[in-house]
């Protein structure tokens, strides 16, 4: 018997060693160079090996059957293999470079970023309200950077030899349908958003997202704050009116408001501003805005509402007149919009929302009065997959929908009506592909259909980048862009169809230790733009699509904030060469608002002795076509050129205490936006004119801000 045990034992034995399977292969790169001290091994096990100098490696285990073999490597992707461990020998294993989102390539061309969280930051939002001249509306600091025109008299973005109009305003990614406030002619306006509101600010000058579309120049992307950091007030007293705001949180959720009073009467009582103007009522507003936030584990809900009521009335002078002429204008404007954001199973995320407007003037002008009424809403719809750190799949639907109405009726009983629907849907599918940390795609289309127009559009979108070094890249974008034609038209004639303009952007981009080198080549083709044959758009103008222009440039932008302590500066130029037969042209000119030179000079100083933050803006733009009667030529005679410097200084009184100063264009520059001909000649024969000039040459604010929080050190230089 203990024989025949010895013997089964020694078999066993025997059995188990020649169970014994050898796992082998080698590992190298893409490019077959080995790789050393890879970690292999069978999951669940702690059967393994490392790579050797060669990158060989071998082991034995006692596994049998389906085993799953796992090598790792740092900066590389995890390769696995699952198969019967006896094939698991003589392996020829080729790893890929893992892709690295704090170093790896971006897709940058086109687009400018203010984000603290954003590796592709210019600005950050501190920028945003603290730049001189500027007076805390992010437009102001946005006309700093490249690719964008400073227009006096309008205020609005003008970016790359585009109108105002093509620029379209997102809240978190929700169309914002009157993002500006109401104004007269000749008065520069502002936005209708607070900036502490908002975490990011995403500005792309071109080539932007196939996720957005209805902007032939650029769209700029804000997004709300997701929860705030703690809970306080914000108090304002300034030359110009105040503002109150408060933060509440309980728990996962938060609410943020913020309401704002605006008055120009007292400041134009101390310094008025009556160039070319007389004030019957200055401007006022009151304003208000609210956030709610509820963060829950894996989803995010917002909801955000802003109301603007505004009132004004004043006399204008206009050569084609002896007496000024009366403007009178009170706005009421409500937004109101609402985002989900859940991330489900698998890295799919789904993000849903909605937007809705409405927007009135009662305007009365030369004695005719005006008015208007303007609804729209939008709904969105977009799904997120990451399939890997190499893939990334983005798809969804939107509708909007819009009603705008105007009646005209004058004192001698001519009356105007006119009402413009539209129903647009549209979708959209866009892939990111990560081919290495040094080479990334990103390719998408979109589509829309207009019931108004009776016309469909698809726009090709697709933008390359490729890392040259550790802290630079090229990037290259292309994308087509449709609008529909403005209302100012639409409303004189239905049957337009859709504007249109090709992009094509070649961007390189340097970070590295506080500084930041771009700089940008583009061209843009622009066709079937609108075109009508009297001196305005009016109801028996000629309308067609027969227009058409382009644009190319160079935008330079360059920023440092270590080299010299506690200054910060940036600095932007951009050349612009554009043309376009469109309107009332004659034929392809230059616009008025596109000025081939443009540059812009941004510092701040923080002066510890002073407990003080003092900035400087300078901006410089070359003279405006402009068309002159008197000549034959068209568009061909130019404004003398812009000029502008402003200062600011915050002084913190205390911690929480902060008393501000700015002057915009402390230097007095008499600047002219353009000219007024009359409508008819002189006696001899000659065109009359009248310079366009600002309202003031100078504007000079002050403010005593007062934060009151649970940490004692907040305060509100960041909305300065």
């Amino acid at each position: 018997m203990l024989k025949q045990l010895f013997t089964l034992t020694i078999g066993l034995s025997f059995t188990l060693v020649t169970a014994q399977s050898t796992v082998s292969g080698n590992v190298t790169d893409k490019n077959g160079t080995p790789i050393v001290g890879a970690n292999i091994y069978l999951e669940g096990t702690y059967d393994g090996a490392s790579s050797d100098d060669d990158g060989n490696f071998l082991f034995e285990t006692e596994e049998t059957g389906t085993q799953t073999l796992i090598v790792s490597m740092l900066s590389f992707e995890t390769y696995v293999q699952t198969g019967d461990v006896s094939y698991l020998n003589g392996l020829k294993i080729e790893l890929h470079e893992a892709i690295n989102q704090l170093s790896g390539v971006t897709l940058t061309a086109g687009t400018f970023e203010a984000g603290d969280n954003s590796k592709v930051s210019v600005l950050k939002p501190l920028d945003i309200v603290t730049t001189a001249g500027a007076v805390g509306d992010f437009v102001g600091a946005l006309q700093t950077l490249p690719g964008t025109t400073t227009v006096n008299e309008d205020g609005r973005l003008f970016v790359r030899g585009g109108e105002a109009g093509e620029t379209q305003v997102f809240i978190d990614g929700l169309r914002v349908f009157q993002p500006f406030s109401a104004t007269a002619n000749n008065i520069p306006t502002r936005g209708r958003f607070s900036p502490f509101l908002f975490k990011g600010i995403t500005f792309s000058t071109g080539g932007y997202s196939a996720e957005y579309g209805q902007a032939l120049s650029s769209v700029l992307l804000l997004n709300t704050t997701d929860m705030p950091d703690q809970e306080k007030t914000d108090i304002g007293i300034m030359s110009v009116g105040g503002t109150l705001g408060h933060t509440e949180i309980w728990g996962d959720k938060s609410l943020s408001v913020n309401a704002s009073y605006i008055n120009l009467s007292p400041y134009q009582w101390i310094i008025p501003n009556d160039i070319g103007v007389l004030w019957n009522k200055p401007y006022e507003s009151f304003s208000g805005e609210a956030v709610f936030r509820s963060r829950k584990e894996k989803s995010m809900f917002k909801f955000y509402t802003g109301f603007n009521q505004a009132n004004m009335d004043i006399d204008q002078e206009d050569i084609n007149f002896d007496d000024f002429v009366n403007f009178k204008l009170k706005n009421n404007n409500l937004y109101a919009n609402t985002s989900y954001k859940h991330f489900l199973e698998k890295e799919w995320t789904l993000t849903a929302g909605a937007s809705v407007s409405s927007d009135k003037n009662d305007i009365g002008f030369r004695a005719n009065s005006i008015t208007t009424q303007e609804t729209a809403a939008h709904i969105k719809l977009k799904l997120k997959k990451n399939f890997s750190s190499r893939f990334q799949w983005r798809f969804g639907a939107e509708h909007f929908m819009a009603n705008y109405t105007e009646d005209f009726l004058s004192p001698d009983g001519f009356t105007f009506a006119s009402n413009i629907t539209d129903n647009l849907s549209a979708a959209f599918a866009e892939a990111d592909i990560f081919f290495s940390n040094r080479f990334a795609m990103k390719l998408g289309a979109r589509g829309e259909y207009s019931s108004m127009l009776k016309a469909s559009t698809v726009s090709p979108r697709a933008s390359l980048a490729y890392k040259s070094g550790a802290n630079a890249q090229f990037s290259l974008a292309y994308g087509n862009f449709y609008q529909n034609p403005f209302n100012d038209y639409l409303k004189f004639d239905k049957t337009l169809d859709f504007e249109k303009t090709s992009h094509y952007i070649l961007n390189y981009q340097y970070l590295a230790d506080g500084k930041t080198f771009r700089a940008e080549a583009y061209y843009k083709d622009y066709a079937d733009l609108i075109k009508y044959d009297t001196p305005m758009a009016q109801f028996d103008s000629q309308f067609n699509n027969l227009g058409s222009g382009h644009a190319a440039g160079l935008d330079i932008f360059w920023r440092d904030n270590k080299s010299i302590k506690n200054l910060d500066y940036w600095a932007s130029y951009s050349y612009l060469d554009t043309e376009r037969d469109y309107r009332n042209f004659r034929g392809a000119a230059t616009p008025n608002f596109a000025p081939k030179h443009n540059l812009s000079l941004v510092t701040k100083y923080w002066v510890e002795d002073w407990r003080s933050q003092v900035g400087l803006s300078y901006s410089f733009g070359s003279g405006r076509p402009y068309d002159n009667p008197n000549t034959p030529e068209f568009m061909a005679e130019k404004t003398k050129a812009y000029n502008s410097l402003s200062v600011n200084w915050a002084y913190l009184i205390s911690q929480q205490k902060i008393l501000y100063f700015s002057v915009s264009n402390v230097a007095g520059f008499r600047n002219v936006n353009g000219y007024q001909y009359a409508d008819a000649p002189d006696v001899n024969g000659i065109f009359d004119r009248r310079e366009i000039r600002p309202t003031a040459d100078a504007f000079f604010f002050v403010g005593f801000f007062w934060t009151i929080s649970d940490d004692n050190n907040s305060n509100q230089l960041d909305n300065l």
